[in-house]
């Protein structure tokens, strides 16, 4: 009875983290390797919809994606 005052806390708590948290895809070694913000790749970070496969990326981050995790010939948008 003792171990289980211990064993069942201890495991709604891991349920509770296992299921309130979120994958991270970015990483912060892809913002120093690019000597870049994090918000340069991504529009809003921690963001609701960090559960979709690309989350709220910005075009820099589209092209980051889709080049092997390399900004070598990104060019910005004309503002």
């Amino acid at each position: 009875m003792r171990m289980f005052k211990l064993v069942l806390p201890a495991a709604i708590l891991m349920a509770g983290f296992v299921l309130w948290t979120s994958a991270s895809y970015g990483k912060p070694e892809y913002a120093k390797k690019e000597n870049q913000k994090c918000t340069f790749c991504h529009s809003k970070i921690g963001a609701p919809d960090a559960m979709k496969k690309d989350p709220a990326l910005t075009d820099a981050g589209k092209y980051y994606s889709d080049h092997k995790h390399s900004l070598d010939g990104y060019k910005p948008p004309a503002k």
